[in-house]
């Protein structure tokens, strides 16, 4: 008995001994602002997302429509939104963006505001609502919905009488943001044509009613308030491209495309940027053109999400109202090739040290939280130091011509210069393969092959203590051969694909 309360004894000092030794972890580092909102973050972390043309310019092989095409014009027999999101879904899509009513002003929705609807049409005897399918369709799959509305109506009267149209055109966002379940993104553009009339949009008056009725939605347009365009409609961001953003120096339908591009260095707001472009040389689909090729597209993944912005893909539905077989197979080709190259990160295999941990040799902050994914760790170093670096040692050599680099936004942009060097092996040299500037969300990085069991990444500027929250390098087989790429044409009629998708 004595003994076993001499052994409790011990033990219980023991015990006491190892908690007052414990040390209390250190705290973060401080955010630096300006910082994104919740849905945001969402947003951002999504990457790539599906728009959707659709509307009587489908039939009619037109662009902007003039707002006089008859209703009855709109009739895809076969339409099938569950077609549309599963195809967004097995892409990888994050989420789906309808053009609930385009500049022509029909609306696909039954507005009890306008006739120039789906309740005009011959497309369900009058009865469908093409955002009602879609909404469940992604609700179902689990995918989030956005929504365009178009400011530029060509065909209602009340365009270009401000008080009028601005009732006209809340009374139709109030009926899409109370209808159809969780909208994720609001679509707006300053687009119209020259010559037509002058409007003048309330568009704060507009923000702060979708920000009331879908709080959990962005708002995109050329100035946010919560996305930005990035000032083109090729899917290209600049080299440079911050978060930071003036929405004081910025306004709709005239904003500078550099400004855009880049973002703001000092800004004072969090507004990320979204990259469109479309999959066919036109937005909506029209039969004698085809899709560009995958490696296109991941040319262009590369320019947009690899430069801290949203892929916006538009695939526009064919007249049938389903996404041409064209197009699935380019996207299933893009999908694989992405997944290929990403799916194997070679800095898995390394150990990898640093030149300084924030807090001393803590775990918490260590270079080893770089080969997670994820935002809740991170690598951070030690605060007011000279340099900032990241060391990789291999056992074997390893190749490869891809760099990835994120940032752990939460706690706002940060990076604002990098490089990445490798070691020659038989010289022990460091010499520099690439050089970047922001990163942000994500930061990829093509260049020539390289071979080295050594590497180092360097931050050179930053706006405060750099934070590092994933590095991979990988292996690229694809982008090296667009340049032989052919072509992709079209290899079905409609007759054969509205046969082959008979429901």
């Amino acid at each position: 008995m004595n003994s076993q309360i001499t052994l409790l004894f011990f033990f219980s000092i023991l015990c006491l001994s190892q908690i007052s030794n414990s040390s209390p972890l250190k705290p973060h580092p401080l955010p630096i602002l300006p910082l994104p909102s919740s849905q945001q973050l969402q947003w951002q972390l999504g990457s790539i997302a599906m728009f959707l043309h659709f509307g009587p310019n489908t039939f009619t092989n037109s662009e902007w429509g003039t707002g006089k095409a008859n209703p009855s014009v709109f009739n895809p027999t076969h339409l099938n939104a569950s077609q549309w999101v599963q195809i967004a879904k097995d892409s990888g899509f994050s989420r789906v963006i309808l053009t609930a009513k385009h500049h022509d002003g029909f609306c696909l929705w039954p507005s009890e505001y306008t006739d120039y609807s789906v309740k005009s049409s011959s497309w369900r005897n009058g009865t469908g609502d093409v955002v009602a399918e879609l909404a469940a369709a992604a609700a179902e799959a689990g995918i989030g919905l956005g929504l365009y509305l178009s400011p530029w109506d060509r065909h209602d009267q009340s365009y270009g009488k401000t008080l009028e149209y601005n009732e006209f055109y809340l009374s139709q966002m109030t009926e899409l943001l109370t209808k159809y379940g969780e909208i994720k993104e609001v679509w707006l553009d300053g687009a119209k044509g020259e010559g037509e009339k002058d409007m003048e949009y309330f568009f704060d008056t507009w923000f702060s009613l979708i920000h009331q009725l879908q709080p959990k939605a962005v708002i995109f347009s050329d100035a946010g308030p919560d996305v930005r365009w990035i000032g083109d409609e090729a899917g290209l961001a600049g080299s440079t491209c911050w978060s930071l953003f003036n929405r004081t120096n910025a306004k709709i339908g005239d904003t500078d495309p550099l400004y855009s591009q880049e973002g703001d260095k000092f800004g004072q707001d969090w507004v990320p940027a979204e990259c469109d472009v479309s999959i066919r040389p036109g937005w909506f689909w029209h039969a004698l053109e085809s899709p560009k090729p995958a490696v296109k597209l991941l040319d262009i993944y590369y320019y947009s999400v690899g430069r801290n912005c949203l892929f916006l893909l538009n695939v526009p539905p064919n007249s049938s109202g389903l996404i041409s077989e064209q197009d699935i197979k380019v996207l299933e080709e893009f999908r694989e090739m992405t997944h290929t190259i990403f799916s194997n990160n070679l800095a898995r295999k390394a150990l990898v040290n640093s030149s300084s941990i924030r807090g001393g040799q803590s775990s918490q902050f260590g270079p080893k939280n770089v080969l997670e994914e994820g935002l809740d760790k991170y690598w951070a170093p030690e605060e007011s130091q000279k340099e900032w670096v990241l060391y990789f040692e291999f056992k074997d050599s390893v190749s490869f011509n891809v760099l990835e680099i994120r940032e752990p936004i939460q706690m706002g942009q940060r990076i604002a210069s990098f490089h990445l060097e490798t070691r020659k092996t038989g010289s022990g040299k460091w010499e520099r393969v690439v050089s970047g500037t922001t990163v942000g969300n994500k930061r990829l990085l093509r260049f020539l092959k390289v071979e080295s069991r050594s590497l180092k990444l360097v931050v050179d500027k930053a706006r405060t203590d750099p934070l590092i929250s994933y590095l991979g390098i990988y292996m690229d087989k694809f982008s090296v051969s667009s340049q032989n790429t052919s072509k992709i044409t079209i290899t079905r009629t409609l007759k054969e694909e509205q046969q082959l998708h008979d429901l």
